[in-house]
């Protein structure tokens, strides 16, 4: 009888399969589809943002120029984007506190910040922060830009520039000017006013502008203040401040009748401008959403006519422009400080 053949116990011969190469149409479209499973829990989340409430971080006590802009703004994006936006008045270090709570919070959009001259300027005044602003914080979207003014309590007897300069000269040492804290542009601008003046004044820091303001209409000590337009441009109107003139080169429309500080000092130059920063790794979706509702605040006509009143008109910019701006500042500021010599510890 013929054998019959032997089996083998274990896995059974596997049956070789034929080899496969995708074409490349094919290729093309698995990549992209892969591409696409990737990007779609991003787009979903920037799609549900926001689902709570967002902090809007702000360095300077309520009251001020930036607070008010945080307020006013806030509270239409917040109403767009359907959670409200809770601004929190972290004080302290001329805007350094605030920046650093920023820098260091995770970067969902969800804490915000206020952005001003003091970012551009600290960045040469301190020798030692534990960020870097421009590494660590992305400027998402501007607000507006507006002189400072240069403000003292009607009871000063100086009603001009020239007369300021003639009093200060005539005391040297005992004029006191109060700023929102070292850095911010309401100091720098009142060092510049002392370095092109030639005149010995006394830099008083608060906690924020409108404390300084307070205690110049309440006459306690401080002289004068280079403070942001908006925080002191109610006080002007109700009589409380005298305004002996703006820091830009031109005159504001909110103050026609106020001359500029260039009139009297050729080549001063100072302005204050604001803004959302968001930490540095924040999702493009998230801070595209940010831009364009921020952007249609400064396309609203209410919104509009509330920034004419305190001082300028809105700036609305892509996040590149707002972060050229920025850059742009920083190296201006750091060619004052090093000129006056002024230094931060």
């Amino acid at each position: 009888m013929p054998s019959r053949p032997r089996q083998h116990c274990g896995a059974p011969a596997m049956t070789p399969r034929p080899s496969w190469k995708p074409s490349r149409r094919s290729f093309v479209r698995l990549t992209a589809t892969a591409a696409a499973s990737s990007v779609l829990p991003r787009s979903a989340w920037a799609q549900s943002y926001p689902s709570r409430p967002v902090r809007w971080i702000v360095g300077y006590a309520p009251g001020g120029a930036t607070d008010i802009l945080a307020r006013l703004i806030g509270q239409y994006i917040g109403e767009k984007l359907g959670q409200p936006i809770v601004v929190e008045n972290r004080t302290g270090a001329a805007n350094n506190i605030a920046t650093e709570v920023v820098a260091n919070s995770a970067p969902d959009g969800y804490t915000l910040l206020l952005v001003n001259p003091a970012n551009a300027i600290n960045a040469s005044l301190y020798d030692k922060l534990n960020f870097n602003f421009l590494r660590d914080i992305l400027p998402a979207a501007a607000i507006m830009r507006v002189p400072n003014v240069m403000v003292v309590n009607p009871a000063l007897p100086v009603h001009s520039v020239i007369e300021f300069i003639a009093y200060a000269k005539a005391n040297p040492g005992k004029v006191n000017f109060g700023s929102g804290g070292a850095g911010t542009s309401v100091h720098m601008s009142g060092e510049l006013f002392k370095m092109l003046a030639g005149v010995d004044m006394v830099h008083v820091p608060y906690r924020g502008a409108a404390p300084a303001v307070l205690d110049l209409i309440a006459d306690h000590g401080i002289h004068v203040v280079f403070d942001n337009l908006p925080g002191s441009i109610g006080h002007i109107r109700a009589g409380k401040l005298r305004a002996l003139a703006v820091t830009t080169t031109t005159r504001s429309a909110a103050l026609p009748d106020v001359p500029t500080v260039a009139e009297t000092l050729h080549g001063y130059e100072a302005s204050a401008w604001f803004g959302m920063g968001v930490p540095k790794a924040t999702p493009r979706e998230i801070v595209e959403k940010l831009n364009s509702t921020v952007n249609a605040a400064l396309a609203d006509h209410t919104i509009i006519a509330k920034l004419l009143e305190l001082g300028g008109p809105p700036t609305p910019m892509t996040p590149a422009e707002f972060t050229k701006l920025v850059s742009d500042e920083t190296e201006k500021w750091s060619k004052v400080v090093k000129f006056a010599n002024v230094k931060a510890s």
